[in-house]
């Protein structure tokens, strides 16, 4: 199987804000005191469209689905936590730590999914229950997952427990790396809320600010998978973390590419642009309004479809 795909599945926003319930253990979100919601609902919107663009100049195949007005969904924009599609047909839906995001999850998308977009769906995995135990696994951003080697990685949080991760693990045949990656946040050390925010794992690299895991053996263990794996291991500073440059994914169009946002490409020092280059193409889209109300970014917004068409 291979680690990336040419179809990518994008909600666009109706009412994006900056969401009060997943700021409690999201460090990077912040009030925009100078915008009224209407203008961060309209600047977001901004931005998601001039992001789906260059997606689509460079031959991805993008699959867009309206946020609906109620219920109330300020971060719908960022479906990759509630659901996530494979290449055997299976489509799992996952358990989400704020209340007033578990209302994202839609069935009439993955009904679109097979009758307007010719995709299959041969199964429906559903682990959302687990909300009920409060045990939580936020998809992708839980979980990176290098797919053509089936492992997963995961930095352990208030979002990604380990029991959900050993489930979905179980099921889809993953081998299973976890740790806990921290950032310095008002003095304190704390864990980072997705494991995507810290790294990125390509078809030949992988994106990761080690210096965030400060355990030397959850370190060593994450560094020696990688380097097992054949991945180029590109290091990223906690300062760079913090402008979102973890957050990006490859993806294939016209040929494959890395993309992220602008502010995280701004971040990066050349060696590093360089080192990613020799990979990939570098595309990015400025996701400003996005990044600091929802503190998330470019990988969070996009849902990779993997299933296997019809």
């Amino acid at each position: 199987m291979g680690q990336c795909t040419n179809s990518i599945m994008l909600i666009r926003p109706v009412c994006f804000r900056y969401n009060e319930e997943t700021a409690t253990n999201n460090y990077y979100q912040q009030v925009l005191d100078s915008l009224s919601p209407e203008q961060v609902q309209s600047h977001a919107l901004q931005e998601f469209n001039d992001f789906v663009s260059v997606l689509q100049s460079a031959g991805v195949n993008v699959v867009v689905f309206e946020d609906t007005k109620t219920p109330v969904t300020p971060d719908s924009i960022f479906p990759n936590n509630w659901v996530s599609f494979h290449s055997d047909g299976r489509v799992c839906m996952y358990p989400m730590y704020a209340k007033n995001r578990r209302v994202e999850r839609r069935s009439d998308i993955l009904a679109s999914l097979k009758t307007d977009h010719g995709f299959t769906v041969k199964e429906i995995v559903d682990y959302s229950t687990l909300e009920n135990h409060d045990v939580y696994l936020e998809g992708t951003g839980s979980m990176v997952l290098d797919r053509a080697n089936k492992i997963c990685y995961a930095a352990i949080s208030e979002r990604t427990h380990k029991a959900a991760l050993e489930q979905f693990c179980n099921d889809f045949e993953y081998g299973l790396i976890t740790f806990t990656a921290y950032q310095s946040f008002e003095g304190n050390r704390l864990p980072v809320y997705h494991t995507n925010v810290m790294m990125s794992v390509g078809d030949s690299f992988a994106v990761v600010c080690l210096d965030s895991i400060d355990d030397l053996d959850e370190r060593i263990g994450v560094l020696d998978s990688l380097l097992a794996t054949g991945k180029e291991i590109i290091e990223l500073t906690e300062a760079q973390v913090h402008q979102f440059a973890g957050n990006m994914l490859q993806v294939i169009g016209d040929e494959s590419c890395v993309f992220m946002s602008t502010s995280a490409y701004h971040s990066l020092e050349e060696w590093q642009i360089s080192s990613i280059e020799k990979h990939r193409i570098i595309l990015h889209s400025s996701l400003d309004t996005i990044e600091a109300c929802g503190g998330g970014s470019a990988r969070c917004m996009m849902a990779e479809v993997f299933l296997p068409r019809q």
